[in-house]
């Protein structure tokens, strides 16, 4: 123990022998008046106005239910007692002894002190409840306003810092700490010494009640949902356990709205910064197409003039540039794709529609590069239309079979076509690639990822991202089905329009 720890230990020793002293000089005082106001009484009964036995018995009587409105339980006790003495040796004969002549005289003495000693014992107990009531009453007016303080928490500032200011001025006690678990974060109020610390984080790890008598010290954690999210220490609270639970509940309602409050900010200012970087990467996209469509116009017109009016090397050069012109153009076309669905500005335009219209509307996109590939096509005629937006569909069409063409070998079929299944229309496209081994099938849906073994080939990584997320905003999903050496098939389900009935 530190040379300030036993200071501090001896001060507090100190502080609460001179506490107990005060108190007990208090009682003594107090009791003190009763036994004056009970021999008050009795002079005034025996020599200033003389009463008969009967009387005087009634007056003690409401001399101790005044003692115990005033005083306590040991006040009136006592009172009790002297009460009855002075009633027996001034008022029941022999007077002047403490011994009765006559026998009926013992009953009357013994009811008047039962009857004076519950009286004292019921008032001390109504007083005892009234004062417990009001204390009750001060401890919710304080956790009413912990509790709107609470709610005035400034999430830009240290959480833990403001609800023990909040705790310590609201509910007047002056030594507190606070740890919560989640963020490790730690502020102490009044206390100096070190060795709380790592009390407050054993009681929110093990979940245990600490208790210290000598210094009134407790460590509680506090938990929600039945988890310890942190620990509370408290020094010189005059709280009842109940109230104490409260606050309790309080702190962790109060941390988890911080918790909450901090995660929706961070989400919206995560969600403006990807409006604001889409905005910028669409906007950037659209300033490239208007060159790239200008130097395409240029290329093609120069292509598309006779073999002699251009050498073999200046032909082939134009060759070079409109085929650069093609993958830029493409790459700003996913950029401005990839942008407006993480910016969420993009909108499904739902119809009805054949599956076989939409596969051969993206195998007509695609027409330049399957040229010289096999292409095997299998939609029956009978598959029932789906309500989805056309246009993007295509869009995830022909990013799965520019995937196919980069990463099967040329002399292998592709597959591609739809069925019918759970309730949806299945559409499918199987190649006889590499495969994906079961590591990497998660990874190829991330933004820029290609193949570990294929850096080579020539992409950037976000056609099967852009197929995906819209799929999601159909509500569908893609699969991914692959065997290394034995190719891969990419599945997704299409949702039949309203009012057809699947067979």
């Amino acid at each position: 123990m530190t040379a300030a720890a036993r200071r501090k230990e001896h001060v507090l020793d100190n502080s609460d022998r001179l506490a107990s002293a005060r108190k007990s000089f208090r009682l003594v005082l107090r009791v003190s008046a009763s036994l004056a106001f009970i021999a008050a009484t009795t002079f005034m009964l025996f020599r200033v106005v003389p009463v008969n036995p009967t009387t005087a018995g009634f007056l003690f009587l409401v001399a101790i239910l005044l003692i115990a409105t005033k005083g306590g339980l040991v006040e009136s006790t006592i009172a009790s007692v002297a009460a009855m003495l002075c009633f027996n040796f001034f008022f029941l004969p022999p007077i002047g002894t403490l011994t009765i002549a006559d026998p009926q005289n013992w009953v009357a003495l013994f009811a008047f002190l039962a009857t004076s000693l519950t009286a004292s014992q019921l008032s001390a107990r109504a007083k005892r409840r009234a004062v417990e009531a009001e204390e009750r009453r001060g401890e919710v007016e304080r956790l009413y306003a912990l509790s709107r303080g609470l709610l005035l928490i400034d999430n830009s500032q240290a959480v833990a810092k403001q609800i023990v200011q909040q705790i310590s001025q609201t509910c007047e006690i002056p030594t507190v700490a606070l740890y919560v678990r989640g963020t490790g974060e730690l502020y102490r109020s009044g206390f100096t010494e070190a060795d709380v610390d790592v009390k407050l984080r054993d009681a929110a790890v093990r979940s245990a009640v600490l208790k210290e008598d000598g210094t009134n010290l407790i460590v509680t954690p506090i938990r929600l949902g039945g988890e310890p999210i942190g620990s509370i220490a408290l020094t010189g609270s005059t709280l009842s356990d109940a109230a104490l639970q409260s606050l309790l509940n309080l702190v962790a309602i109060g941390l988890e709205r911080a918790t909450s409050q901090k995660a929706v900010t961070q989400a919206e200012v995560a969600r403006q910064s990807e409006e604001l970087k889409s905005t910028l990467l669409d906007a950037i996209a659209h300033e490239f197409k208007t060159p790239l469509t200008s130097i395409k116009a240029v290329t093609t017109d120069l292509l598309s003039r006779t073999p002699d009016s251009l050498q073999p090397h200046q032909r082939e050069l134009i060759s070079i540039a409109d085929e650069s012109t093609d993958r830029l153009s493409k790459l700003v076309t996913d950029a401005i794709q990839l942008a407006r669905i993480e910016g969420g500005t993009f909108r499904l335009n739902l119809g009805i529609h054949f599956p076989s219209s939409l596969i051969n509307a993206a195998l007509r996109q695609m027409k330049s590069l399957i040229e010289e590939r096999k292409i095997d096509v299998n939609v029956p005629d009978d598959l029932p239309p789906v309500r989805v937006d056309s246009g993007l569909i295509e869009v995830v069409l022909t990013h799965l079979l520019d995937n196919a063409l980069k990463y099967s070998p040329p002399d292998n079929p592709i597959r591609i076509g739809a069925r019918l299944g759970e309730g949806k229309v299945i559409v499918y496209l199987v190649d006889k690639g590499k495969g994906i081994g079961e590591a990497e099938q998660a990874q190829v849906f991330e933004k820029f990822y290609r193949g570990r073994n294929e850096r080579h080939l020539q992409g950037t990584g976000m056609g099967l991202a852009i197929a995906r997320e819209i799929l999601r905003a159909h509500g569908e999903d893609i699969a991914l089905t692959s065997t290394p050496g034995q190719g891969s098939e990419f599945s997704f389900g299409l949702p039949i329009a309203p009012g057809v009935i699947s067979q």
